[in-house]
């Protein structure tokens, strides 16, 4: 670097430290010490390289705005010679151009310069530097605020420099003004004019030396001639004698203003007066921007005649302001000529009160003023003393360019407001146009304002009457207090004085009149804290659409983010707000709002109503009766009342539950802008609906039609149209509402398949609940149906939600009375549980209550066998007062506030309406539905021989030992080793668990009244193991955690969520579900179709699963399909509605007895306290009764699906049968279609397990649902099963309420359809129905008839309860043994006994001879039918079956033929043993036996073979019976064998041609239909030969 470069850089070095010396980097937007610092010195180094100094040099001034990144200032730079005034002079201009000023640096540098001006140096400025012949300088950088409209600074730097060359002016001619002054006091000194006041003469000389004095800061000089000119006297500048701002060619020449004034002015220019004393009419631009101070010193001629006058322009100093009157020259002479004239004694209390005041005026103002008009000014003010009054005086500027008026007012009223209140009064008294003023407030009563009101230039003054404008300035100043106390007096209420002397804030007295303070006032006191007084008003001056509206409330401010956007939505536009604070006294303060609305554009309906609607609609809203959208500017646009516009919104919000693909801003403004529409969907729903309606609501709601088409023909939108059509569908589909009855929570119940493009499926009924706290559904497949209630939250769509769980409600009812039904709500203002749990939890039931009551309002009650429908609602739905609700997600401690509600109500169900409160069965503490689930668990393992509670197996499972269904579910065998679990806080895992050690903890942790898996003794964890926050980054894998778990991975470390993926996957014998939450899907499903997004990263696919055994304690654990995707893949499962179905089984039996109990309470029979001992003493047996549902289910799907295969077939024609009726939807229950089902029969495949558990639920509904539409169940011969359906402890007590139960038939069917179906299978009635053409009913009559009369309920359970050493295998043998007697049994009476079948006389004709005589059949069998049942008997017995029921079971079929051997007995009046032994006889003799098997092996293939199979059974067994009756009477007794002989030896030709033919079609082996049928007819051939 060269030493010129080295020297340049040490120079800007130098210069940046000074420049920004002090500066925070965070102003300047760089670092001090980086480059931008040094770049910025260099560039003003460079820029102020070549400057002109001394007393004319050069000024330099520029401007830039930095292109840098966040910087929003702009830079002023200036460098000049170092003189006084610099910094003011600028800062002022820049302010005056209205420039924020935010940061100044000032260095002053030691410049060495050439003579060209080239700078050659810049050092330290210090005291000695000027005499070493250096340049002091002074560098200025000024940031100041961006102008980010224009960058255009030119006119700034003009203005800058214009103030800089004034500035130069100033001090160059400093000493000359100076100099001035004193040799102009000196020409008057030595020659005093003629005529002149010596005094005058002395002060006026005494005033120019102290000036000289540091007193006045000269500006400007210059020095005039007093001339006529055209008659008229006129000043002309002196040449050359202008100083500072006054040089020649200064931008003013006083003499032309001045000859323009009025004569009277010009007339004082020949007073005979030393000194002129005023205000120049510029501002100064040197040092403060004041009005320049104008000292004008007249010459005189020899005469003493005035002939010009040397003006001095500058500012007085701070001493003429602060020093006292009595030792500034002039003033001291004005202070004693006053006193004098005032004959006050010097120094005696007035004179000191004079020389006060005097101090205290205006300093400015007392140069001015002659003596005379101050000294009336004086007496007048010394005379008010105290007094509390107000007082104007009024100077006139002699020139005409101003009025001084000081006002003097009671201090106490002394406020901005009143400040300007004046100032515009005088302002516009005087015509003025700009106004200065200063205030003086003191300990004095009066308060001083000083005005100074400038005149346009060449204007005349206005001199209005002063004692007018005195009096207005008193009115002015009179407080609005004070007539407001004038009010309240003169109104009685004097006792609110002192409450609200001190209330009224300025602001709110500005705005408005006291009498509207007094009525405020009034309407404050009658408000309770919180309450709103309201008020839409129009103002005295408005438009016709421009209103005001004022809200009152005593307490805290009320806040504008809230009241804005209620007012926005009311449909007016918001122009302005003024919010004021009444601070009472010793009381709460209120707060009036004072708004400024236009209401919209086009027709307003319903004016006259409009004020009192909006105010109702505005504390609808405030309170949170009414949410704030859209949908209530109806209120101003469609003349509607607030309780309207939440109607339609109730529906809306409805809309958007069903899947509307329209968006709530959308219809809100379809709503709007179809206003007329509106009205007529109101007006449609309060015809259908008002209770007080009187007309005819039927031809009424037909014009409403009408009416409704004619206008949306209007409609040009299509979006529009339908969202308006499907309003009006969703009120015509409504059935009733509670709407008309005054409640906060309104409720729809509908009828959802009367709504177009419903999502599937549609329950029978819908209750639609809303209101702006909470929102709910329930949906019912039935008129008799239960449910839970769910704490959703899912806001936008809980139906959703609730619709997927019904369906599986629907399914899991099949075993209870009720159908499914389920409920939800969501509420819609829950605090942060995590910062007030209590206040979360505590808002939850409050929402859970309202929806609670809001169902009940829609349904009807009981009162003494009456259906009473509910007050105020209409009804267009026969009678429904069956309501019934449980717990559910969120809601497991609630049933108590349900039950509750229903005893306030006095609804008949009482505390039955919610099963599980405090008076029912505890779930949790029964384990019932763990203990349920656990009986498909150990269904599952049984079929893989396993017995869980003797054998060890290994477990994961999701939840928690707090959890109900986990905990519990986990100490149900002492033999799980549970390798892992998980919940959503922590993940436990055991790798190699013991069983005893690890139950005997999990024991403990699930007695603790709280737990988690932290609460866990972890030095009983196996190696490897442990328990892990969920909220862990890692969590590090040992060795024995892959291991147990099978997880095939080299980290040593994974997050939560990959070990909890891991943990689905293991490969264990159990996967327990005890949570919440859907953690498996199907391959072919995407996490979005789930629907759980919480476990969107753990979810796991069916293919995925490696466990042998799912339990599905939970509800929605896995999806259906990925269930089906797990059997398929080899997992035994069931669904959750089959496994978990224990807890609504429970529930249901708890209701029906508490239904069962309920007249005892109420007619006092019984005690409630009594009634709920004797239901905790049923515990037991309840339980009993629920988990032998839970068995029977496993049982029946256990043969299901051994049975899958081969029924494969029937379960397409059944489901294809559903679908015809409705009754199913395949795709909505994941079942597979005809194409994979096809597909699945070519693999060898049938229904997966869980596809079998939802067809079976079908299969009972159907039933059920049958059942119940005849009332079945209400006949006698259902007696006993109404009464078996109790626990025994009561059967005997409540015989009779048992029997007259308000649901025997709907139990009785329940239990029917229940135990036809777990006996007979899912598709016993299907079958029957198909190949016989019965109906339901009669299939079920004729199948109870069958197995009262056989006894098979007591043999299924016998098969059921075998020693566990039988295996599933050999009972499903049992099973399809008994399930054939069934089958045949329930067949021979359709077809023998037709639709008229009599049960009690069936039972009574056969159950005798079935109890006599089937122990005796086996013996009557002979030859290979004798073998076939000892080798089949003998099966069972190997297989571990006691003889009893392997004979049984083995003979069913032979047993069978006692119906058609009963009914030939008493045909033939015969021997029952003799008709026996002759009937099996025969059927050995044809080999009946090997026909029915080739019967039996025929395809099943479509429904035409399936009837033709039964057609050909049915005929064999016809035909072996009328044999048997033939041979019987054709032969004398004797024994069987010799009877047939001697019958056979008459017809030898045509037995001969019949076994022939038989033995031909015996030998067959692929034989078929079309043989057998053959078969057949040579045997009825046969018959017609017997007699």
């Amino acid at each position: 670097m060269s030493s010129q470069a080295l020297l340049a850089s040490q120079l800007a070095d130098f210069v940046a430290k000074r420049l920004f010396r002090d500066q925070a980097s965070v102003d300047l937007g760089f670092e001090l010490s980086g480059p931008m610092a040094l770049e910025q010195a260099e560039d003003m180094l460079a820029w102020a390289s070549i400057r002109i100094p001394g007393a004319d040099g050069e000024t330099l001034v520029r401007a830039w705005t930095p292109d840098l990144p966040g910087i929003s200032y702009s830079v002023v730079e200036i460098v000049t010679d170092d003189m006084p005034f610099l910094v003011d002079s600028v800062t002022s201009e820049l302010t005056r151009e209205g420039r924020a000023i935010q940061l100044v640096a000032h260095p002053l540098f030691a410049a060495t310069r050439d003579a060209a001006g080239h700078l050659t140096g810049v050092e330290e400025l210090d005291g000695a530097d000027s005499k070493k012949g250096l340049i002091p300088e002074s560098w200025m950088r000024i940031h100041i605020e961006r102008d980010f409209i224009s960058d255009d600074l030119r006119e700034l730097v003009a203005g800058v420099a214009r103030v800089l060359a004034d500035v130069r002016k100033c001090v160059n001619d400093w000493s000359a003004m100076r100099t001035m002054a004193i040799e102009v006091s000196g020409d008057l000194r030595r020659v005093p004019p003629v005529g002149i006041d010596p005094v005058d003469l002395e002060e006026s000389i005494a005033l120019l030396e102290w000036l000289t004095q540091d007193s006045f800061t000269f500006v400007g000089f210059k020095e005039y001639e007093l001339l006529q000119v055209e008659g008229e006297d006129a000043l002309r500048p002196v040449p050359g004698t202008g100083l500072g701002v006054l040089r020649a060619n200064a931008e003013q020449d006083l003499s032309e203003s001045f000859a323009i004034l009025p004569p009277a002015v010009r007339a004082r220019a020949r007073e005979k007066t030393v000194l002129v004393l005023s205000k120049a009419n510029s501002r100064s631009t040197v040092h403060r921007p004041a009005y320049l101070d104008y000292i004008g010193v007249k010459k005189f001629d020899a005469q003493g005649n005035v002939i010009g006058e040397r003006r001095f322009l500058g500012l007085f100093a701070a001493r003429a302001y602060t020093d006292s009157v009595t030792e500034i020259p002039v003033l001291r002479s004005k202070y004693h000529r006053v006193e004098k004239q005032l004959d006050y004694v010097a120094g005696s209390h007035s004179a000191k009160d004079l020389e006060a005041f005097l101090d205290t005026y205006p300093r400015d103002e007392l140069f001015q003023i002659d003596v005379d008009p101050l000294a009336q000014i004086a007496k007048s003010v010394l005379h008010l003393q105290e007094r509390r009054q107000t007082k104007l005086y009024v100077r006139y500027d002699p020139y005409e360019r101003f009025v001084s008026s000081l006002v003097y007012f009671p201090r106490d009223r002394y406020t901005t407001a009143l400040r300007l209140r004046l100032e515009a009064i005088l302002r516009d008294a005087f015509g003025g146009i700009h106004v200065d003023y200063t205030a003086r407030v003191s300990e004095s009563v009066l308060a001083r304002l000083h005005y100074v009101i400038h005149v346009p230039s060449g204007a005349e003054i206005l001199r209005p009457e002063l004692a007018e404008l005195e009096a207005r300035l008193t009115i002015a100043t009179r407080t609005w207090m004070d007539e407001y106390q004038s009010l309240i007096l003169g109104s009685g209420n004097s006792e609110l004085i002192p409450i609200y002397v001190d209330a009224f804030p300025e602001s709110y007295k500005e705005d408005f009149d006291p009498s509207v303070g007094v009525s405020d006032s009034r309407i404050i006191e009658t408000l309770e804290p919180g309450e709103l007084a309201l008020d839409l008003y129009a103002p005295v001056v408005t438009d016709s659409r421009e209103l005001r509206f004022k809200v009152i409330r005593v307490g805290p401010a009320m806040p504008l983010t809230k009241i804005l956007p209620i007012l926005e939505r009311l449909g007016v536009e918001v122009l302005d707000e003024h919010p004021y604070e009444i601070t009472r006294k010793d009381r709460a303060s209120a707060w009036i709002l004072d708004f400024g609305l236009v209401l919209p554009s086009g027709e307003i309906f319903c004016a006259d109503t409009l004020f009192v609607r909006f105010e109702a609609a505005f504390e609808a809203a405030w309170h949170r009766q009414i949410e704030s959208d859209s949908f209530n500017s109806l209120v101003t646009r469609a003349g509607l009342t607030w309780q309207d516009a939440r109607l339609i919104r109730a529906y809306a919000r409805y809309m958007r539950q069903i899947g509307s693909t329209f968006g709530q801003g959308y219809i809100e403004m379809v709503i709007v802008e179809n206003a007329e529409i509106t009205r007529l969907l109101i007006e449609f729903f309060r015809v259908r609906f008002d209770p007080k309606f009187r007309g005819d609501r039927e031809a009424e709601s037909g014009t409403a039609r009408e009416q409704f088409e004619s206008a949306l023909a209007m409609v040009p939108s299509l979006d529009h149209d339908r969202i308006l059509r499907l309003f009006w569908s969703l009120i015509e589909a409504t059935m009733r509402t509670n709407y008309y009855t005054e409640t906060s929570t309104v409720a729809f119940k509908l009828i959802p398949s009367l709504i177009a493009d419903m999502p599937l499926p549609r329950p029978a009924h819908e209750i639609w609940v809303y209101s702006p706290r909470v929102e709910g559904v329930h949906l019912r497949f039935g008129a008799v149906s239960r449910g839970g209630l769910r704490w959703s939250d899912r806001r936008e769509d809980f139906r959703t939600e609730i619709l997927g769980l019904v369906k599986a409600q629907e399914v899991k009812n099949a075993v209870i009375v009720p159908v499914g039904a389920k409920g939800g709500f969501f509420a819609k203002h829950l605090p942060d549980p995590a910062l007030d749990r209590e206040a979360w939890m505590a808002e939850g039931k409050s929402s859970y209550q309202d929806f609670v009551r809001a169902l009940l309002s829609v349904t009807d009650n009981i009162v003494e066998g009456v259906v009473i429908a509910p007050v105020n609602v209409v009804c267009h739905d026969p009678d429904d007062p069956y309501l019934v609700v449980a717990a559910d997600k969120g809601t497991a401690s609630f049933s108590d506030l349900a039950n509750a509600i229903a005893i306030e109500e006095n609804f008949w169900l009482g505390d039955a309406f919610a099963s599980g409160g405090s008076a029912g069965y505890d779930h949790k503490d029964m384990a019932i539905t763990a203990r349920g689930a656990w009986e498909s668990v150990k269904r599952h393992f049984f079929e893989m021989e396993i017995d869980t509670q003797r054998q060890e197996f290994t477990v994961v499972g999701i939840g928690d030992m707090s959890g109900d269904v986990f905990g519990n579910g986990m100490l149900l065998s002492e033999h799980i080793q549970l390798v892992a679990a998980f919940d959503h806080r922590h993940i436990f895992l055991d790798p190699n668990p013991n069983a005893a050690s690890s139950f005997a903890e999990r024991t403990r942790l699930a007695a603790l009244s709280r737990s988690s898996w932290v609460d866990y003794n972890t030095e009983l964890i196996s190696a490897g193991g442990g328990v892990f926050p969920r909220s862990a980054k890692t969590i590090v894998l040992t060795q024995e955690a892959k291991d147990a778990l099978d997880f095939d991975t080299e980290a040593d470390t994974c997050t939560p969520d990959l070990l909890i993926n891991a943990i689905l996957k293991a490969r264990v014998d159990l996967l327990w579900n005890g949570g919440i939450g859907t953690y498996v899907k199907a391959s072919t499903e995407t996490n979005v179709d789930v629907g759980d997004k919480a476990n969107d990263p753990i979810r796991v696919d069916g293919s995925d699963l490696r466990v042998h055994v799912i339990g599905e304690g939970g509800n929605l654990g896995l999806t259906q399909l990925g269930r089906v995707e797990a059997a398929r893949g080899g997992v035994r499962l069931n669904t959750d509605a089959i496994d978990n179905s224990a807890g609504v089984d429970t529930s249901d039996h708890e209701v029906n007895l508490k239904i069962l109990l309920a007249p005892l309470v109420r007619d006092r029979s019984i005690t409630r306290a009594r009634r709920d001992e004797l239901l905790h003493s049923m515990t037991d047996a309840v339980s009993d009764l629920v988990l032998a549902d839970n068995i029977n289910q496993n049982v029946v799907l256990s043969n299901a699906r051994a049975g899958a295969v081969r029924l494969v077939t029937v379960h397409q024609r059944m489901m294809r049968d559903l679908e015809r009726k409705e009754l199913l939807n395949r795709a909505i229950e994941f079942l597979p279609d005809d194409a994979e089902l096809d597909t699945r029969r070519s693999a060898g495949e049938g229904l997966t397990s869980p596809e079998l558990a939802v067809l079976l639920a079908y299969a009972k509904i159907e039933v059920t649902k049958e059942l119940n539409a005849v009332a079945l169940g209400a006949h006698a011969w259902c007696d006993q099963i109404v009464i078996d359906y109790f626990p025994q402890a009561i059967r005997q007590r409540f015989h009779t309420e048992i029997l007259t139960h308000s649901l025997r038939a709907e139990i009785a069917n329940t239990v029917l359809a229940n135990e036809l179906i777990n006996i007979g299978g899912v598709t016993f009635v299907f079958r029957a129905i198909e190949e016989t053409g019965a109906s339901t009913v009669e299939v079920v009559k004729a199948a109870y008839a069958a197995m009262q009369v056989f006894g098979i309920p007591a043999l299924w359970h016998g098969i059921n309860t075998l020693p566990e050493n039988v295996s599933a295998r050999a009972r499903t043998a049992l099973h399809l043994e008994v399930r054939r007697l069934l089958d045949r049994s329930a067949r021979w009476f359709l077809q023998n006994r037709g639709s008229g079948i009599d049960i009690d006389s069936e039972i009574a004709g056969f159950a005798q001879s079935v109890r006599e005589f089937s122990g005796g059949v086996p013996k009557a069998l002979r030859g290979q039918e004798s073998e076939r049942f000892e080798r089949l008997s003998q099966r069972f017995i190997d297989a571990g079956s006691p003889k009893e029921i392997a004979d049984q079971a083995a003979s069913g079929l032979d047993v069978f033929s006692l119906l058609d051997i009963t009914e030939l007995s008493r045909a033939l009046d015969a021997d029952m043993t003799e008709v026996i032994e002759l009937y099996f006889e025969l059927s050995e003799h044809f080999d009946v036996d090997q026909l029915l098997v080739r019967i039996t092996g025929l395809p099943r293939g479509d429904r035409w073979t399936a009837l033709a199979r039964q057609a050909l059974r049915s005929d064999l067994y016809s035909v072996i019976a009328e044999l048997t009756g033939g041979v019987y009477a054709a032969t004398e007794s004797g024994s069987a064998t010799g009877r047939i002989s001697r019958w056979e030896e008459k017809r030898a030709e045509g037995v001969a041609r019949t076994r022939s033919t038989l033995d031909e079609i015996l030998q067959v082996e692929d034989i078929d239909l079309a043989t057998l049928s053959v078969g057949l007819r040579v045997l009825r051939n046969l018959v017609a030969q017997a007699t």
